[in-house]
């Protein structure tokens, strides 16, 4: 079974090099590009003040995060949650560079670019010249994003989640037959059938097959497809 991990976060700003905080994190847990259920979600106290533009964006205060722990106290219980799974953001560079900071400030091994798949670069190569963003993929796929007010990083995280199965090839690769149900299902495809021992008795009458009969000879030139199906309509030179 492949496992994968759905990540979304918030933070006061865009680069952690220069001191902004990771102050959200969530995730949610696929096996096989199906939801487990299973997630991990929880608010981190940064440590320093959120800037307004950043509250305009995700609504987070430094009221809300102010008792949240920091984020040392929660690392175990993310990597513990996230194991050795691919991990799955949307532009995930900067996602990356948030997790890895805080990794290293821990003194954590960082994921390192390898184990993240971004899906902004899976829909630039499916869609070149597109509006990509999460909110565009989700109303091209028709996702609901009624509960989308402000950004939030579990709600981010599960729209993501619909979104990359759909880049992945949408509910009909879900619905993909396992292994061994496949070699079934073709053997059920491959099989043959004998006659009917006793065939099937007319649902027609007599006088119902002769009036078929006289309008099929009356309105097609074409009776091949018919004579497929064992009904012969009889012409002019055949008369």
């Amino acid at each position: 079974m492949a496992r994968e991990i759905v990540l979304d976060t918030e933070t006061t700003g865009f680069d952690p090099r220069t001191g902004d905080r990771l102050i959200e994190v969530g995730c949610i847990e696929l096996v096989d590009l199906l939801p487990t259920g299973r997630t991990f979600h929880r608010f981190v106290n940064p440590e320093r003040l959120i800037p307004p533009d950043a509250i305009r964006v995700h609504g987070i205060t430094d009221e809300k995060v102010k008792d949240a722990p920091k984020f040392h106290e929660i690392v175990d219980d993310l990597m513990a949650f996230v194991g050795d799974a691919q991990m799955i953001a949307h532009n995930a560079a900067f996602d990356r560079n948030f997790i890895d900071f805080e990794y290293n400030r821990c003194g954590r091994p960082i994921t390192g670019e390898a184990r993240w798949i971004d899906t902004l670069q899976l829909a630039q190569k499916r869609f070149p010249g597109m509006p990509n963003s999460l909110d565009a993929l989700c109303k091209r796929f028709k996702i609901s994003l009624v509960e989308r007010t402000l950004h939030g990083a579990l709600i981010d995280a599960r729209l993501l989640a619909e979104v990359y199965l759909e880049l992945k090839g949408g509910k009909e690769r879900v619905l993909d037959l396992s292994a061994a149900r496949g070699a079934a299902a073709a053997a059920v495809t491959a099989a043959t059938y004998a006659p009917r021992p006793r065939a099937l008795a007319p649902r027609s009458t007599p006088e119902e097959q002769t009036a078929h009969l006289a309008f099929l000879k009356a309105n097609l030139k074409d009776h091949s497809l018919w004579a497929g199906y064992g009904v012969v309509v009889p012409t002019e030179e055949a008369a």
